[in-house]
């Protein structure tokens, strides 16, 4: 059977197969190597993408339009200030109008349902930039660093999940292992595990890759013998600020720190991050979370000592944030 990513849309990778996955992550090594040598070419001259953002973002929306612009395409960015969408036009008439006008979209915001009404009716393919369920860009961009920094087979390597383990990167996380058959544990209170029927989905998807899956309330026992520990912030984008006091009680055995760094028995561990990171108090919610709980001016999720040591690798995934969104406009409109 021929194979061909053409037009493809990129809403979660559920629909995304273990090879689908693999091309995309030996194209955006190749996209890589291709700007780090000049020599890359402008394969998508000519096309226009939509940026539309519901959410506010760094890395997502440096990276789409890097990698557009290095590609030769030319994107539109929108927020909800400056166009109808939600106040005077619906998505599924907002798909309708870019799709005749856009080569593709790019949606970030809240609800994974709006970007799959978007794909649904543009006509043309869409990408998640991240829903509450999913983020699928920074998936290919997590495994991508994997890869780099662990000679093992992907099927070797094993990864955890310390912190709020229903949030969309810990989801995403869970699911593009199970596709690829890797060694995935999330570590986290039973209250914020994922949910069941997203597990058993993934279970389904572990079975035929053979990849293990875990899923702990014992912080040491997720991180035993892994490559690398993985975090996020506690209290996602959204959420009321008095989520803070109750997330902090429950999650603050699972900060990564020196100690369960030590945990995993490893000395090559690496840290990783989708960042933002309150690794210390200089930005305005680390200070006002520091003055009312001092014990956390070094670090929330991660403390200042694991996020500027030499096992951090956040930055890189990053970079290849860019690297992997660029295969993926490449993949679908070259």
């Amino acid at each position: 059977m021929a194979f061909n990513n053409r037009n493809r849309s990129l809403l979660s990778l559920v629909h995304h197969t273990e090879r689908d996955l693999h091309y995309l992550l030996d194209l955006s090594r190749d996209l890589k190597r291709a700007k780090y040598s000049g020599l890359g070419r402008q394969s998508l001259a000519g096309k226009n993408i939509a940026l539309i953002f519901e959410k506010t973002s760094t890395r997502t929306r440096c990276a789409f339009e890097v990698a557009a612009h290095d590609e030769g395409a030319h994107v539109t960015y929108i927020d909800p200030a400056s166009s109808q969408i939600g106040h005077k036009e619906s998505m599924k008439d907002t798909a309708r109008v870019l799709g005749r006008m856009y080569d593709a979209i790019e949606y970030r915001g809240a609800s994974q349902s709006t970007v799959e009404e978007l794909a649904a009716y543009a006509g043309v393919p869409v990408f998640n930039g991240l829903t509450d369920e999913f983020h699928p860009t920074q998936m290919l961009a997590d495994v991508l660093t994997m890869t780099e920094h662990c000679p093992k087979p992907l099927t070797d390597i094993a990864f955890a999940f310390v912190g709020d383990g229903r949030n969309n990167v810990a989801n995403s996380l869970l699911l593009v292992a199970a596709k690829l058959g890797m060694d995935v544990r999330i570590g986290a209170p039973p209250d914020l595990w994922p949910h069941e029927d997203h597990v058993s989905m993934c279970e389904e998807f572990a079975a035929a890759s053979g990849a293990r899956l875990l899923i702990t309330d014992e912080p040491a026992k997720a991180v035993h013998g892994v490559d690398f520990i993985y975090t996020d912030v506690w209290v996602s984008m959204g959420e009321p600020v008095e989520t803070w006091g109750e997330r902090i009680d429950e999650l603050l055995p699972f900060q990564v720190n020196d100690t369960l760094m030590a945990a995993a028995g490893n000395p090559r561990v690496k840290f990783m991050h989708c960042l933002p990171a309150f690794h210390n108090c200089e930005t305005k919610v680390g200070a006002q979370i520091a003055a009312q709980y001092p014990h956390l001016a070094g670090g929330i999720e991660v403390t200042d000592a694991v996020f500027e040591s030499p096992a951090n690798i956040a930055f890189e995934q990053a970079e290849n944030r860019m690297h992997t969104i660029k295969a993926v406009l490449v993949s679908a409109l070259s």
